[in-house]
């Protein structure tokens, strides 16, 4: 496929879900491509597989930008925009972005997250939580990121994992990734291909049909 969206990926950690989305990029019927990856650790095991995957990632700690959130992410977003990307995707990215950058990619950034949204957002421990309040059922989400709502943007797709009497946080976490790597590539496929159609707060997923240019629409496909 020729006409593939730039997509750019923030990391922080061990780089699972990035390792899924480069891996359906590889397809030839893939919408998009994996532009840019940044991540705000040095040490982050995603840097190793962007490598892997031939992918250019940059690291830009917020150590390097005077612990300053906002210059980091006008860096960041200078950056991602130099580099084509029209899709941003938070694949495990561990820090809150400064409503200066998620206005700098309106309606065009997922955010995966390890419960069933609304339940369990706002914070890291998502897992642990589900299992403090004994919940049969959590999973993932994946949300569009908009300002002013971290865990509250409008819901794309999610995954549902049963929580079983043995599972600890660990055993919990390892399938609840299991459903990311499903779900984050679906979720960038449903935006490049113009599926999700915005009705208010709701999204609605349209069927497959021809490739709409990557854009997120209010009405008939969601610009």
């Amino acid at each position: 496929m020729s006409d593939r969206v730039p997509v750019g990926v923030l990391v922080s950690g061990r780089g699972s879900n990035l390792d899924a989305l480069c891996a359906a990029a590889a397809a030839p019927d893939f919408p998009a491509r994996i532009a840019a990856v940044v991540s705000n650790r040095r040490g982050a095991g995603a840097l190793e597989i962007a490598g892997r995957w031939g992918v250019t990632a940059a690291v830009m700690p917020v150590s390097e930008y005077g612990h300053d959130d906002a210059a980091r992410d006008r860096a960041m977003r200078d950056r991602l925009l130099g580099a084509g990307v029209r899709l941003v995707v938070c694949a495990g990215y561990n820090r809150i972005l400064t409503d200066e950058f998620l206005a700098a990619f309106p309606d065009a950034i997922l955010n995966v997250h390890p419960s069933l949204l609304p339940a369990f957002g706002g914070g890291m421990h998502a897992v642990e939580d589900a299992l403090e309040h004994g919940v049969k059922l959590t999973g993932c989400t994946v949300q569009l990121l908009e300002p002013g709502l971290p865990d509250g943007g409008a819901i794309v797709l999610q995954r549902a994992v049963p929580c079983l009497d043995e599972d600890d946080a660990e055993s919990l976490r390892e399938r609840i990734h299991v459903e990311e790597w499903i779900a984050v590539p679906e979720a960038v496929r449903l935006w490049c291909e113009g599926r999700i159609r915005r009705e208010g707060r709701v999204l609605r997923i349209d069927p497959p049909r021809g490739v709409a240019g990557g854009r997120l629409s209010q009405a008939e496909s969601c610009p």
